[in-house]
């Protein structure tokens, strides 16, 4: 696979590329899906190809082809400078990139468990017991599914890169949906995506599906006569970790890609309010804010070993006790800014070019735990598992809903409350941030569906997070 690659590379290079790289990639996915007791859906897929990426001047050109021939190898490179030398007709300065050292070298995630090697009815009966516990126990819709990504990847490059990655992915998901005269209400474990990790199967016996499913259907049913959360202008605001999570994604993670800040990008989540030159002076939140992006941790879903252009995985930091000093950058986003790239640039697929992705984006924990934070709250709400998520087109001004709620009283958990929401303005709401969940509830998220681009790329990024306090927020916000 290395040689098809070097093939390519070559073949860009004698078009008259500057620069060349290219990914010879196997993916292999399962996906099943099951409702109220029953397998719905079971799907296998696996696809192979080269993507060549090539430079000329001021633009990229990118070829791929569904085949993994030295044939197809060296046409996918050539007609990749021919799509750079097309693009060059739109004037501009050359790209550089940032000097990265060439790497050889090999990548694996570890796995204790093969999840091919659980048998698919072993699979399903999973699925379908717990979608009939959660039906025991209230639910009217109850929904179980997992999904496993296998992917194999070899890249070359014109400076000498030789890399080769096994990267494998799992996890799962299950809700109850509970039918009232006036609404439904959803309670979704472990949060409304599931969790996913680069790990084997061990990943979702650890998850304790069965459980969990009467818990979160009775909680389900709890909320059709739960109080509405109230609405107020300011109160003390409580999240839990898997909300977070969310908040942390679409808050932080977008608007600190450099492709968006650089005016690249736009598509899906719009651009950024950060400006580049306010980097390391920038207050992005209070002194207890510190935010990674770390492909290095281990079994999280943003985790590799090298990203697509060959820079190895390492921890930048994004925000250091509340200033902003980082971006997720590759190497010809880097440059521009004059930074050292940020091992940030992976592909979906064979067939789509590299693009600046989150790795995991995480908050870093602090000393307190989540009964510590409800025992010194005399007056606020707790809130957990994302239901909506509205963002404007610079990652600025907000509002997310949550599927569950408690009024806080005295230091302590009391009623429920359905349909809470909340609202805020990225650096006013981070700078309200004042205690933090401690190491042991440290949690690593994983979002296996971020999409950005055009055409769409459907990205897996983590999201390492903990319960966190944040005071006077807006609650309850309807429309």
């Amino acid at each position: 696979m290395h040689d098809l690659a070097s093939a390519a590379v070559e073949a860009a290079l004698n078009a008259g590329a500057r620069y060349a790289d290219a990914r010879v990639m196997e993916m292999r996915t399962e996906s099943m899906a099951a409702r109220n007791g029953a397998v719905e859906s079971l799907e296998r897929a696996e696809r192979a190809g080269i993507g060549v990426r090539a430079l000329i001047g001021s633009s990229w050109g990118f070829f791929a082809v569904p085949d993994v021939t030295p044939a197809a190898a060296r046409r996918a490179g050539e007609e990749a400078a021919k799509v750079a030398r097309a693009s060059t007709l739109v004037p501009g300065r050359d790209l550089e990139l940032a000097p990265v050292e060439p790497a050889q070298g090999s990548w694996a995630s570890e796995v204790l468990e093969d999840p091919w090697s659980v048998t698919v009815a072993e699979k399903g009966d999973l699925l379908e017991s717990v979608t009939r516990a959660m039906l025991d126990h209230g639910a009217d819709v109850a929904e179980a599914s997992h999904d496993i990504w296998d992917t194999r990847k070899w890249l070359a490059s014109s400076e000498g890169h030789r890399i080769d990655q096994h990267i494998v992915e799992c996890g799962a998901a299950m809700s109850a949906t509970a039918v009232g005269e006036a609404e439904t209400q959803r309670r979704s474990y472990p949060g409304i995506r599931g969790q996913y990790g680069t790990r084997g199967w061990e990943l979702v016996r650890e998850l304790d599906l069965p459980g969990n499913a009467p818990r979160i259907a009775e909680e389900a049913r709890q909320l059709l006569t739960a109080d509405a959360c109230p609405a107020l202008d300011a109160t003390d605001l409580i999240l839990g970790s898997e909300q977070m999570a969310l908040q942390i994604h679409e808050s932080v993670g977008h608007a600190v890609e450099l492709d968006r800040i650089l005016g690249w990008e736009a598509a899906f989540a719009g651009t950024s309010w950060l400006d580049l030159r306010q980097l390391g002076s920038l207050r992005f939140g209070s002194e207890l804010m510190n935010i990674t992006a770390d492909a290095t941790l281990p079994g999280a879903l943003g985790s590799f070993g090298y990203d697509d252009e060959g820079t190895p995985a390492h921890p930048v930091d994004i925000v250091r006790q509340g200033l902003w000093v980082g971006a997720l950058s590759g190497r010809d986003s880097a440059a521009q800014a004059g930074m050292p790239s940020g091992a940030a640039v992976r592909a979906d697929g064979y067939n789509r070019i590299p693009m600046v992705r989150m790795t995991n984006v995480g908050l870093l924990p602090g000393e307190q735990s989540l009964d510590e934070m409800i025992a010194a709250t005399d007056d606020g709400i707790f809130m957990d598992t994302n239901r909506s998520w509205s963002i404007d087109d610079k990652r600025l001004n907000f509002q997310f809903g949550c599927e569950i709620g408690w009024e806080i009283r005295g230091g302590r958990r009391g009623r429920l409350l359905r349909n809470p929401t909340y609202t805020g303005i990225g650096p006013r709401f981070w700078g309200s941030l004042d205690m933090l969940g401690n190491r042991s509830e440290w949690t690593f998220w994983g979002t296996p569906n971020c999409g950005k681009g055009q055409p769409m790329q459907v990205g897996h990024t983590g999201h390492p997070s903990v319960p966190c306090r944040f005071r006077g927020i807006r609650v309850g916000v309807r429309g």
